[in-house]
């Protein structure tokens, strides 16, 4: 099992003539990923990414014809929230915005649209995306480093979650889905969503949970796991030193006062029962430590 995307995910990519969408769709055709189609309006007809993928004029042409029930997004952030309820509205079930620089009013609306389409599951925008190893790779993260397992992983850090798939493989503790849920103030799923559908999945048997400063979702997460989570849950906040009133990466990073700060976090997920890394290269271990103590470690090493 898998979260969110796996083998039999139909994937369309909006924005698929411009250069990022050809680029990450052949990545994604090379990794094995279904995708059945493009979107680009004006071009419907013709053929992208050395004519093995059919362009459509829209989504709902796009599912009409394919049957899609996914879209990767890598549409101008002008255009992006636009692109984002036009898939909800098509029917589109996971909906991956990888755009970065949406302005926070299109967003404001596009959440407030996402209302009316409750089973639509938004990921993003301003993230690297979501990957089910040796299935499903809709987004921009690199495939080779990540192994098929039972460690899911969700962050609000491309980059974070890329040196902690690392790590765990380096281990040869291999991946469930991980998700990244990008880290603008304003998106779809939050590290609490993702973590119910980890606990769901009985497949994931641990969870790597990669936070930053700024809101409260991960103490939200952390809460919810403290009640509900018997899976280890290995955590990593960064941002410690970050000034006050600064933003610090992405547009949701920033503290104010004593909201959202690294402190709260870390003491919020200690108090859960999660395990804390002390820095990002430290996951591989102290999740290995974690499972060998559950008596988890077996079941979740790829064995050679």
């Amino acid at each position: 099992m898998s979260i969110l995307v796996n083998k039999n995910t139909r994937v369309i990519t909006q924005g698929i003539t411009g250069s990022q969408g050809i680029f990450h769709t052949e990545m994604a055709l090379k990794y094995g990923t279904n995708v059945v189609g493009g979107v680009t309006p004006g071009k419907g007809g013709s053929k992208a990414v050395d004519g093995k993928v059919p362009v459509f004029n829209s989504v709902a042409q796009a599912v009409d014809e394919t049957g899609a029930n996914a879209s990767m997004i890598y549409v101008p952030p002008l255009f992006a929230a636009d692109a984002i309820m036009e898939a909800a509205d098509a029917g589109i079930e996971v909906v991956i915005c990888i755009t970065e620089g949406i302005p926070i009013i299109d967003m404001i609306r596009v959440k407030d649209f996402l209302r009316t389409t409750p089973g639509v599951k938004l990921i993003g925008p301003n993230c690297p995306g979501v990957i089910t190893p040796d299935e499903c790779k809709m987004g921009i993260m690199p495939g080779y480093i990540h192994q098929r397992g039972h460690i899911g992983i969700v962050s609000r850090s491309g980059t974070l979650t890329y040196e902690a798939v690392s790590q765990l493989s380096s281990r040869n503790l291999g991946q469930s889905t991980v998700v990244g849920i990008g880290g603008d103030p304003i998106n779809g799923l939050t590290h609490l969503d993702v973590m119910k559908r980890f606990a769901a999945d009985d497949d994931t048997l641990a969870v790597v949970m990669i936070g930053e400063i700024g809101g409260s979702n991960e103490e939200q997460a952390a809460e919810w796991a403290a009640e509900n989570m018997n899976k280890p849950v290995v955590g990593f906040i960064a941002g410690a030193t970050a000034p006050e009133g600064k933003r610090m990466g992405h547009a949701g990073a920033i503290v104010s006062g004593s909201t959202g700060s690294a402190q709260s976090k870390i003491a919020a997920m200690k108090a859960a029962g999660i395990r804390m890394a002390p820095t990002i290269v430290d996951v591989g271990k102290v999740m290995e430590e974690f499972l060998l103590d559950m008596d988890l470690l077996d079941q979740c090493k790829n064995k050679s």
